[in-house]
C-alpha cells in the first residue's frame, strides 16, 4: 500500500454544491484528496491505512482576500484555512511563507505587488511596505509590470482603483493592464472605492473585484452587466466588524442584486484589515446568509477552484440549519493539521 494514500471515515460530508453524504470515505493522497469526492465505506480497500473522523468532512475552505504580511497564517490555519488568496504583499514576504513548513500554512496563491496610478492607493498607507505596489506610467509601462509580478510567481494580477484615496489608471493604462495579463493567462483583480471606479473596472474587462462595491449603490444595469462577467469578493464584515454601518447596508444590497443577476460570489475576509478572525470568520458568513444566500450556497463561496489542499473537517459535525451555522462552521480545523492525532487502523 502507498504510505502516501489514506482513508478518512467521516460521520457525513459536504461536497460542493449542496451533495450531503451520510457515513462515508474520502481518499488522500498526500494529504489531499485524491478522487472526486466521498464514497460508500465499503469501497476502502483491504490494508488500508484509515483514520476516523466523528464530524463532518468539507472540501478545503479558502479565504480569497488575505494580506499574509499582515496576519500569522499559522493561525489562520489553524482556525480552518485550508488555502488563502494573497491580494498584495510585498515579495520577501511571499517568498518568506514559501520557505516555511508547508504542514503548517495554508495553501497560498498570490497576485504580487499592487499595480497603481502614480501617487496612488495604497502608496501613502503606513502597512503598504516597500515592494507592495507598483505604480505604472503608460500603457506600455503596463506590460512591463504585469511581466515582473508574472516572473515573480503571480497568479493573477491586482489594480488598485481607489478614487478616494488618490489618482487612478487613465482607461487606456488599465486596458493594457488588463491585455497583458490576459496574454499571460492571468486574472485581473480590482480593488473599486469610490464614484465610477467599478464602471471602470467592468469596462476594462476586470476578471474579479477584490471587494463588493460599498461606497456607492451601483447602478443595477451595470450590476446585471457585471453579474455576467465578474466575481466577487465578500468582504462585508470590514465595513463594521459586527456594527451596522451604512457602507455595510450599501455593500449587502450591491451583493444582494449582484446574486439575483446570477453572479458569482467568493468568501473573502481581507484579513489583515481590522479587527478579524484568524480562520472562519463568522460575522463573515452571517453577513453572506444576510444577502439572501443558503448554508449551501456560502460552502460553494468558501471552497471550489484554486490548487489542491487538504479538507476541513467540523469535529462535532456541521449544522446547516441558517442560525446555527455560522456558529457551527467556526469549529473547522484543516485535516491533516489534526489527524495525526487520530487512530489508524480504525476497523470499518
Amino acid at each position: 500500500m502507498d504510505i502516501a494514500e489514506e482513508w478518512l471515515l467521516a460521520d457525513s460530508a459536504w461536497w460542493g454544491a449542496g451533495r450531503r453524504f451520510g457515513r462515508c470515505a474520502l481518499r488522500l493522497r498526500d494529504g489531499v484528496p485524491a478522487a472526486a469526492g466521498p464514497v460508500a465505506t465499503g469501497a476502502v480497500p483491504a490494508g488500508a491505512r484509515v483514520r476516523r473522523l466523528g464530524g463532518t468532512v468539507l472540501p478545503g475552505l479558502r479565504d480569497a482576500h488575505v494580506h499574509c504580511g499582515l496576519v500569522d497564517l499559522r493561525e489562520v490555519r489553524a482556525g480552518g484555512i485550508a488555502e488563502v488568496h494573497d491580494l498584495g504583499s510585498a515579495p520577501e514576504v511571499l517568498e518568506a511563507h514559501r520557505r516555511a513548513d508547508p504542514a503548517s500554512l495554508p495553501g497560498m496563491r498570490v497576485v504580487g505587488a499592487f499595480l497603481t496610478a502614480p501617487r496612488g492607493y495604497p502608496g501613502d498607507r503606513s502597512w503598504a511596505a516597500p515592494g507592495s505596489f507598483r505604480e505604472v506610467r503608460s500603457p506600455l509601462d503596463a506590460e512591463a509590470a504585469v511581466g515582473e509580478q508574472r516572473q515573480a510567481g503571480a497568479q493573477a494580477i491586482k489594480v488598485a482603483l481607489n478614487s478616494d484615496a488618490g489618482p487612478v489608471f487613465p482607461a487606456a493604462v488599465l486596458v493594457a493592464i488588463v491585455t497583458a495579463a490576459h496574454a499571460a493567462g492571468l486574472d485581473v483583480v480590482a480593488h473599486v472605492e469610490g464614484p465610477a471606479t467599478t464602471r471602470l473596472a467592468a469596462e476594462s474587462g476586470v476578471d474579479r473585484l477584490a471587494h463588493t462595491p460599498w461606497t456607492e449603490q451601483i447602478d443595477d444595469a451595470l450590476v446585471a452587466d457585471l453579474a455576467r462577467g465578474t466575481v466577487w469578493v465578500s468582504t462585508l464584515d470590514i465595513h463594521g466588524y459586527g456594527a451596522d454601518t451604512r457602507q455595510l447596508r450599501t455593500a449587502t444590497g450591491n451583493l444582494r442584486r449582484f446574486l439575483e443577476h446570477g453572479g458569482v460570489v467568493h468568501y473573502g475576509t481581507d484579513l489583515g484589515n481590522g479587527p478579524l478572525p484568524l480562520g472562519v470568520n463568522p460575522r463573515e458568513v452571517t453577513a453572506l446568509l444576510a444577502t439572501g444566500l443558503s448554508p449551501d450556497d456560502v460552502l460553494t463561496a468558501m471552497t471550489g477552484p484554486g490548487g489542491p489542499v487538504p479538507p476541513c473537517w467540523v469535529p462535532g459535525g456541521l449544522d446547516l440549519e441558517p442560525g446555527r451555522f455560522a456558529g457551527s462552521l467556526v469549529l473547522a480545523r484543516v485535516v491533516d493539521t489534526v489527524t495525526h492525532r487520530l487512530p489508524t487502523g480504525v476497523p470499518r
